[in-house]
């Protein structure tokens, strides 16, 4: 058993990471490996590669992933949880104060709506660039990209996603079955493949029963809760690729508008943390503050228990080439998925004009060639657009 002032260390540590990892899921992997691998010494090298293969296999937010995997590495299931507290926190807090703000003030056409939208055209375009160069490294990956974009733009349906993800794994073991693929790992962690099998199984109910209670039982906790759960169950390749699925399950139904979407998306990029935590500001929007408490939740949710469940048999799964090729259909698929998410909603609905045009290509160029850090360039961008837009 570990002491209070263990678990102490962990929240504080993650608090801080939280509070200072601005730049996304690939920055986030970088403060980890500084803070937890070369100033705390809780792990080494081999161990956090291992760590991020395995968040990479899995569905939800990786960096997240692999941050409560430290705590759980660091202090069991309780070490995990703050990990992710820590992580986690601040950026909820942020964005819910943002959504109050938001609907307080009532400025869904406000130019300063508008400017985040076109920042999501910015921040959008450089994720899938950046994901394109290590997901789709060569043609047989390109054209999975290719056709997973062209049948969601084709079929634009929320189920369409969960079809195109099955049908990459399926494709990616056809294909890659065959490919050398590293297959070690020095992963260990001391949880019982008793908790492992419950947890396991408690994911798979879930998943399968709130659909059903959803469609049962007409309230709006459990509406949302049902969405935020399935959503970060469902969602392979990180923060960005939540954006399709959740305007796919929101909008149509009527929680929110398109506009205060794009706006919380555009907002989540300027704050530190895990992109995920877009749910808190969606859920407050759609709910109050109860809503966004169960959107956070629901959201992440399923890779506490996925952790829990895969990790005390991970050893013996990561030997499979059989899976090892399944993931990289998947990974490559996502970045068609992001494609099909930048031209409609986020392209479609923010850039109307020449303007719209010209400051979402300055933002995507601060971000791609001169690399700046997001938060830095959601700023300039959204102060830019409203310079122009107020003397013009």
């Amino acid at each position: 058993m570990h002491s209070f002032k263990h678990y102490l260390e962990i929240l504080f540590v993650a608090t801080r990471l939280g509070l200072t990892s601005f730049g996304g899921p690939v920055a986030h992997l970088a403060y980890f490996q500084e803070e937890y691998i070369k100033r705390k010494k809780w792990l080494d090298d081999k161990t956090y590669a291992d760590l991020i293969a395995l968040c990479q296999f899995l569905p939800g937010p990786a960096s997240s992933q692999v941050g409560i995997s430290i705590g759980m590495l660091r202090g069991g299931i309780i070490g995990g949880i703050l990990a992710w507290i820590g992580f986690t926190l601040p950026s909820v807090i942020a964005l819910i104060l943002f959504a109050m703000f938001i609907v307080q003030a009532d400025v869904t056409d406000s130019t300063f709506i508008a400017a985040l939208k076109v920042v999501a055209v910015a921040v959008v375009a450089h994720a899938i660039l950046n994901m394109g160069k290590k997901l789709t490294p060569d043609l047989p990956r390109i054209a999975f990209a290719i056709s997973a974009a062209a049948v969601l733009l084709l079929f634009p349906f929320a189920s369409t996603q969960i079809i195109v993800i099955i049908l990459a794994a399926s494709a990616g073991y056809i294909a890659f079955k065959h490919k050398e693929l590293d297959t070690q790992t020095s992963l260990t962690l001391n949880l019982s493949k008793t908790v492992g099998i419950f947890s396991i199984s408690l994911f798979f109910i879930l998943l399968v029963a709130l659909p059903v209670i959803s469609r049962t039982v007409d309230h709006v906790y459990i509406h949302l809760f049902d969405i935020f759960y399935r959503v970060g169950s469902l969602v392979f390749g990180g923060g960005h690729v939540v954006l399709p699925l959740l305007e796919r399950e929101l909008v149509p139904s009527g929680f929110l508008s398109e506009e205060m979407f794009l706006a919380g998306y555009g907002a989540a990029q300027a704050i530190p943390g895990p992109l995920f935590t877009f749910s808190s500001y969606l859920g407050q929007v759609a709910a109050a503050l109860p809503g966004a408490v169960i959107a956070t939740l629901g959201i992440f949710l399923p890779s506490f228990l996925l952790l829990v469940g895969i990790l005390p048999f991970w050893k013996s799964i990561s030997q499979f080439k059989a899976v090892r090729a399944a993931l990289i259909g998947v990974n490559a698929a996502v970045v068609g998925i992001l494609v099909a998410a930048f031209y409609d909603p986020i392209f479609t609905s923010a850039v109307t004009d020449g303007v719209d045009f010209a400051v979402a290509l300055v933002g995507f160029s601060l971000l791609q060639f001169w690399q700046k850090p997001a938060w830095l360039v959601v700023i300039i961008t959204v102060l830019l657009y409203v310079l122009i837009q107020l003397f013009s």
